[in-house]
Protein backbone atom coordinates (compact mmCIF):
# COMPACT_ATOMS: atom_id res chain seq x y z
CA UNK A 1 0.00 0.00 0.00
CA UNK A 2 1.21 3.06 -0.66
CA UNK A 3 0.38 6.65 1.88
CA UNK A 4 0.23 9.91 0.09
CA UNK A 5 -0.99 13.42 1.09
CA UNK A 6 -4.07 14.08 -1.01
CA UNK A 7 -4.46 17.01 -2.64
CA UNK A 8 -7.53 19.03 -4.27
CA UNK A 9 -7.65 16.80 -7.51
CA UNK A 10 -8.98 13.63 -5.03
CA UNK A 11 -11.58 14.87 -3.97
CA UNK A 12 -14.46 12.93 -6.12
CA UNK A 13 -12.14 10.21 -5.09
CA UNK A 14 -12.19 10.42 -1.38
CA UNK A 15 -16.11 11.40 -1.73
CA UNK A 16 -16.87 8.11 -2.53
CA UNK A 17 -14.69 6.49 -0.46
CA UNK A 18 -15.39 8.13 3.24
CA UNK A 19 -18.93 7.89 2.05
CA UNK A 20 -18.63 4.05 1.25
CA UNK A 21 -16.90 3.39 4.47
CA UNK A 22 -18.78 5.61 6.89
CA UNK A 23 -22.04 3.69 5.94
CA UNK A 24 -20.67 0.53 6.13
CA UNK A 25 -19.29 1.12 9.40
CA UNK A 26 -22.59 2.65 11.07
CA UNK A 27 -25.22 2.09 8.71
CA UNK A 28 -26.50 -1.26 10.56
CA UNK A 29 -26.83 0.58 13.72
CA UNK A 30 -28.56 3.43 12.65
CA UNK A 31 -31.78 4.54 10.47
CA UNK A 32 -31.52 5.60 7.05
CA UNK A 33 -32.75 8.93 7.68
CA UNK A 34 -30.34 9.50 10.49
CA UNK A 35 -27.54 8.05 7.78
CA UNK A 36 -28.79 10.10 5.05
CA UNK A 37 -29.13 13.41 6.62
CA UNK A 38 -25.62 13.54 7.30
CA UNK A 39 -23.92 11.41 5.15
CA UNK A 40 -25.58 14.21 2.04
CA UNK A 41 -23.60 16.72 4.42
CA UNK A 42 -20.56 15.44 5.02
CA UNK A 43 -19.15 13.51 2.44
CA UNK A 44 -19.94 14.96 -0.89
CA UNK A 45 -17.30 15.97 -3.28
CA UNK A 46 -17.52 19.82 -3.05
CA UNK A 47 -17.14 19.43 1.09
CA UNK A 48 -13.95 16.72 0.50
CA UNK A 49 -12.50 19.24 -1.98
CA UNK A 50 -13.02 21.93 1.01
CA UNK A 51 -11.59 19.72 3.72
CA UNK A 52 -8.74 19.67 1.39
CA UNK A 53 -7.55 22.45 0.72
CA UNK A 54 -8.05 23.84 4.05
CA UNK A 55 -4.84 24.84 5.58
CA UNK A 56 -3.76 23.15 8.85
CA UNK A 57 -5.76 19.59 7.59
CA UNK A 58 -3.67 16.89 6.09
CA UNK A 59 -5.64 13.71 4.61
CA UNK A 60 -3.69 10.78 3.96
CA UNK A 61 -4.97 8.20 0.98
CA UNK A 62 -3.93 4.96 1.47
CA UNK A 63 -4.00 3.33 -2.18
CA UNK A 64 -3.35 -0.31 -3.97
CA UNK A 65 -2.97 -0.95 -6.99
CA UNK A 66 -4.60 2.28 -8.00
CA UNK A 67 -7.30 1.87 -5.97
CA UNK A 68 -8.05 4.50 -2.85
CA UNK A 69 -8.88 1.64 0.40
CA UNK A 70 -8.37 3.73 3.45
CA UNK A 71 -7.94 7.17 4.63
CA UNK A 72 -7.15 9.41 7.97
CA UNK A 73 -7.55 13.35 8.38
CA UNK A 74 -5.72 15.02 11.07
CA UNK A 75 -6.03 18.70 12.03
CA UNK A 76 -5.06 21.39 14.78
CA UNK A 77 -7.99 21.54 16.79
CA UNK A 78 -9.15 25.23 17.22
CA UNK A 79 -9.07 26.55 20.85
CA UNK A 80 -7.10 23.35 22.08
CA UNK A 81 -3.67 23.57 23.80
CA UNK A 82 -0.75 23.68 21.41
CA UNK A 83 0.62 20.48 20.53
CA UNK A 84 -3.10 18.75 20.09
CA UNK A 85 -3.59 16.86 17.08
CA UNK A 86 -6.68 15.50 16.17
CA UNK A 87 -7.65 12.62 14.05
CA UNK A 88 -10.86 13.90 12.63
CA UNK A 89 -11.55 10.65 10.31
CA UNK A 90 -9.86 7.41 9.70
CA UNK A 91 -11.01 4.65 7.84
CA UNK A 92 -10.16 1.51 6.01
CA UNK A 93 -12.77 -0.01 3.56
CA UNK A 94 -14.43 -3.40 5.08
CA UNK A 95 -12.69 -5.91 2.17
CA UNK A 96 -9.25 -4.52 3.57
CA UNK A 97 -9.86 -5.10 7.46
CA UNK A 98 -7.60 -7.35 9.21
CA UNK A 99 -4.31 -6.86 6.94
CA UNK A 100 -2.25 -4.49 9.16
CA UNK A 101 -3.68 -1.41 6.67
CA UNK A 102 -5.02 0.25 10.04
CA UNK A 103 -1.87 0.42 12.03
CA UNK A 104 0.90 1.57 8.46
CA UNK A 105 -1.69 4.35 8.26
CA UNK A 106 -2.15 4.63 12.06
CA UNK A 107 2.41 5.04 11.48
CA UNK A 108 1.57 7.61 8.74
CA UNK A 109 -0.66 9.72 10.98
CA UNK A 110 2.17 9.70 13.73
CA UNK A 111 4.55 11.10 11.52
CA UNK A 112 2.34 13.76 10.07
CA UNK A 113 1.07 14.91 13.39
CA UNK A 114 5.04 15.04 14.68
CA UNK A 115 5.72 17.23 11.59
CA UNK A 116 3.11 19.27 12.98
CA UNK A 117 5.07 20.02 16.26
CA UNK A 118 2.15 17.46 17.91
CA UNK A 119 2.54 16.50 21.31
CA UNK A 120 -0.85 14.77 21.78
CA UNK A 121 -3.04 13.20 19.36
CA UNK A 122 -6.73 12.82 20.21
CA UNK A 123 -10.00 11.60 18.40
CA UNK A 124 -13.52 10.92 18.68
CA UNK A 125 -15.15 7.48 18.29
CA UNK A 126 -18.64 6.61 18.81
CA UNK A 127 -19.09 4.20 21.80
CA UNK A 128 -20.80 1.15 20.06
CA UNK A 129 -18.09 0.77 17.43
CA UNK A 130 -16.45 -1.73 19.19
CA UNK A 131 -13.54 -2.72 16.89
CA UNK A 132 -12.02 1.11 16.33
CA UNK A 133 -12.14 1.07 20.29
CA UNK A 134 -9.79 -1.53 20.29
CA UNK A 135 -7.81 -0.79 17.32
CA UNK A 136 -7.33 2.41 18.76
CA UNK A 137 -6.57 1.33 22.70
CA UNK A 138 -3.75 -1.41 20.60
CA UNK A 139 -2.38 2.17 19.71
CA UNK A 140 -2.03 3.80 22.83
CA UNK A 141 -5.11 5.60 23.35
CA UNK A 142 -7.27 5.92 26.45
CA UNK A 143 -10.45 7.49 27.15
CA UNK A 144 -10.39 10.79 28.65
CA UNK A 145 -13.89 12.32 28.42
CA UNK A 146 -16.53 11.92 25.90
CA UNK A 147 -18.74 14.45 23.73
CA UNK A 148 -22.64 13.80 21.77
CA UNK A 149 -22.53 13.72 18.04
CA UNK A 150 -25.52 14.17 16.26
CA UNK A 151 -26.17 11.72 12.82
CA UNK A 152 -28.96 13.35 11.81
CA UNK A 153 -31.48 13.72 14.73
CA UNK A 154 -29.78 10.89 16.93
CA UNK A 155 -27.74 12.42 19.61
CA UNK A 156 -25.42 9.87 19.83
CA UNK A 157 -22.16 9.70 22.29
CA UNK A 158 -18.43 9.52 21.26
CA UNK A 159 -15.50 8.54 23.24
CA UNK A 160 -12.76 11.20 23.29
CA UNK A 161 -9.30 9.41 23.79
CA UNK A 162 -5.91 10.34 23.50
CA UNK A 163 -2.37 9.35 23.57
CA UNK A 164 0.83 10.85 23.87
CA UNK A 165 3.48 10.69 20.81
Amino acid sequence: MIIRVATPDDAATLAALSLKTFVDTFAPHNTAADMDSYTSVAFGESQQRRELETEGVITLLGEENGDAIAYAQIRHTPGAPHGDVEIARFYVDQPHHGRGIAQMLMDAVDAQARKLGAVRIWLGVWEHNLRAIAFYGKCGFVQCGSHPFILGTDLQTDWDMNRTL
